[in-house]
């Protein structure tokens, strides 16, 4: 990877976001939860959840991860709340298509855009997509818990 490779990949508005990753922590008391790592750098993803009328009420994550899994928690962190199963396992797919090519995962989680440099690197793929899993995995769990 060239230096001029690596300018374009950590950007600022990549290294922005992961000085401000939101909702970090545990939940004291989730209804679900999800940890998710990728094998290939060890980055890990802990996501907490709480559960209302089907969106997310409540969450938490717990991001031990690169820069550019930091950033997509980032992202995810800021619109998470409010969303349901479906809207966060859909952009957890869009997530993984774009990464192959496909475009940008519909709103509110097309912030993601700024991880399209990341595309040509697939050896960071899986550290991207932590985030999204562990917290369609959560609130499964979450679900899969109520009665």
């Amino acid at each position: 990877m060239s230096d001029s490779d690596l300018m374009k990949l950590y950007s600022a508005r990549i290294l922005a976001l992961t000085a401000s990753i939101p909702h970090l922590g545990r939940l004291p008391a989730p209804q679900g939860s999800a940890r998710r790592r990728s094998p290939l750098c060890g980055s890990t993803v802990t996501v907490d959840v709480t559960m209302q009328d089907g969106r997310v009420a409540q969450f938490a994550q717990d991001v031990k991860a690169c820069a550019l899994g930091q950033a997509a928690a980032s992202v995810m962190g800021a619109v998470l709340p409010g969303r349901t199963r479906a809207e966060v396992e859909q952009a957890r797919d869009q997530l993984a298509t774009m990464l192959q090519g496909g475009p940008v995962p519909d709103a509110p989680f097309d912030g993601f855009e700024v991880l399209m440099p990341a595309r040509d690197y697939k050896n960071r793929h899986a550290s991207i997509q932590l985030a999204l899993q562990a917290a369609a995995e959560a609130i499964a769990a979450a679900e899969d818990q109520q009665p």
